[in-house]
């Protein structure tokens, strides 16, 4: 009996029936995942290049995309979904046929209503109308698709925002969907991770860092999130004292250890594993030169609004660009900070609104612009979604207090997309004349996911992955492509 033999039996020799039926899943899974990339895990390099580019369902219309999760629940109702009924009625009692039965998050009793202090126009050819506090985005209404009919099942921060991310409201462990995409797809860099993350706003997104993770499936498809200052991926940087050389020697023999591993137990993490490895290792040549914003022409980032070695929104769009020229699949960008309810001064629904719009506006619409200026816009997706709306009523905190906000609205809300295989310069859907309820077209959550993956030329019902004795998919049981906004 060969050496690799007898070390296998013995290994099998302590495997308990629990570690079989824990791993048993992630072998199958890994066998899966060799199908999907058609590779083997017989072989050494059972699945080292994860992320090669695979056939989609049927042909594509989009081959990346850029998300902006915009984290806290931006009000659409100051942004996007003019209402002059709303504004004619600022102060009068909502009417309890609107509230009664409802949940709301800090609400309750008979709230007033809140007319938008801002002023709205409609742009473009479209007649889109936007907000003053958006004024760069407005300028650009005819690349955009609105969608005024979107909604939920959430009401608070967390759940909602796993929700949109990962299909389900609870922390269970459920893949994002950057982590779906990739899974599926691939990406056409091999040299940075296909599912690629940054953060603003001073703090984490409510949803945490599971609105990037992978989940059940292999770990290799969890998004990877970068930093704009020092090192822009943590721990990238080889030790002090350890050359390219030399990490390229120690390296072959983690990766010698771990094949042999993979292949006495059939583990899909220790293909994982090596798969990591070794990208970290091209990272490190890559990555660095990649998040220098340095050598881009003055007049770009001044569109922008980015400064190089900085940490803000507008870098991170820049970047987005830039990542998604390099061929990476899917980014992520989540910008914390638009929960405005009027409980305190920094939440005051008038002017810290405009204020948190400045550093959205501009580097959104230079996003998109200049995507449509090197031929990309085509071809990416470019989404901006967040988690819920909100009330068309005061919240019920500050009801007699000084300032002005609004709470959390599950039942209606206003996202926008850019880019290949929309209809451009459309709005989709409409809410009743207080944007209370969606009265056309309803979108749901799942619907939105299920069209995000249509685009990518993906079947949302058979892009699945077994898991614990079924079939799992990012849109649960429900979605339907939204073929209305498609071009």
């Amino acid at each position: 009996m060969n050496p690799l033999a007898t070390s296998s039996i013995e290994a099998l020799a302590h495997v308990t029936r629990r570690h079989f039926l824990g791993s048993g899943s992630l072998g199958l899974g890994g066998l899966a995942l060799s199908s999907l990339l058609g590779h083997s895990l017989e072989g050494a390099s059972s699945a080292e290049e994860p992320f090669a580019p695979t056939a989609s369902h049927y042909p594509a219309r989009v081959k990346n995309v850029i998300l902006l999760s915009v984290s806290g629940g931006p009000s659409h109702l100051d942004l996007f979904d003019y209402k002059p009924e709303l504004v004619k009625r600022d102060g009068q009692d909502c009417p309890a046929s609107l509230t009664d039965g409802k949940p709301f998050a800090f609400t309750s009793g008979t709230p007033k209503l809140l007319g938008t202090p801002q002023k709205f126009a409609q742009y473009g050819q479209s007649g889109a109308w936007v907000s003053a506090a958006m004024p760069n985005v407005a300028a650009i209404a005819d690349e955009l698709t609105f969608i005024k009919s979107l909604h939920t099942d959430q009401f608070n921060h967390g759940p909602a925002e796993l929700l949109l991310l990962t299909g389900i409201p609870r922390t269970a462990g459920r893949p994002s969907i950057g982590s779906w995409v990739t899974y599926g797809l691939g990406s056409e860099s091999q040299d940075v991770p296909g599912f690629i993350v940054f953060t603003s706003g001073g703090s984490l997104p409510s949803s945490g860092k599971a609105g990037w993770g992978s989940g059940f499936l292999p770990s290799v498809y969890q998004g990877v999130q970068c930093r704009t200052g020092g090192d822009p991926v943590l721990y990238l940087s080889d030790p002090e004292g350890m050359d390219r050389s030399l990490r390229r020697q120690s390296l072959d023999a983690l990766n010698d250890l771990n094949r042999i591993h993979a292949q006495q137990l059939k583990q899909a993490e220790t293909a994982t594993r090596i798969a990591q490895y070794e990208m970290a290792f091209r990272m490190q040549a890559v990555v660095p030169e990649l998040m220098d914003l340095s050598h881009e022409p003055t007049g770009l980032l001044e569109d922008y609004g980015a400064q190089p070695g900085a940490a803000s929104f507008a870098n991170n769009c820049l970047l987005a660009r830039r990542l998604v020229e390099k061929g990476v699949r899917f980014v992520q960008l989540s910008d914390w900070g638009w929960d405005f309810h009027g409980t305190n001064p920094n939440e005051d629904l008038r002017d810290n609104l405009v204020k948190r719009c400045t550093l959205m506006d501009r580097p959104v619409a230079a996003l998109i612009r200049d995507l449509k200026n090197r031929g990309l816009l085509d071809e990416t997706l470019v989404i901006w979604i967040g988690e819920f709306g909100r009330t068309p009523f005061r919240e019920g905190r500050t009801a007699a207090g000084p300032y002005v906000g609004r709470d959390h609205h599950p039942f209606s809300n206003t996202m926008f997309m850019a880019g290949g295989g929309l209809k451009r310069g459309y709005t989709h859907g409409a809410t009743d004349e207080l944007g209370f309820n969606v009265v056309e077209n309803p979108v749901h959550i799942h619907d939105i996911q299920a069209t995000i993956l249509h685009l990518l030329g993906l079947d949302h019902t058979k892009l699945t992955y077994r898991f614990q004795g079924r079939d799992y998919r990012l849109t649960d049981v429900g979605g339907k492509v939204v073929q209305e906004v498609l071009a």
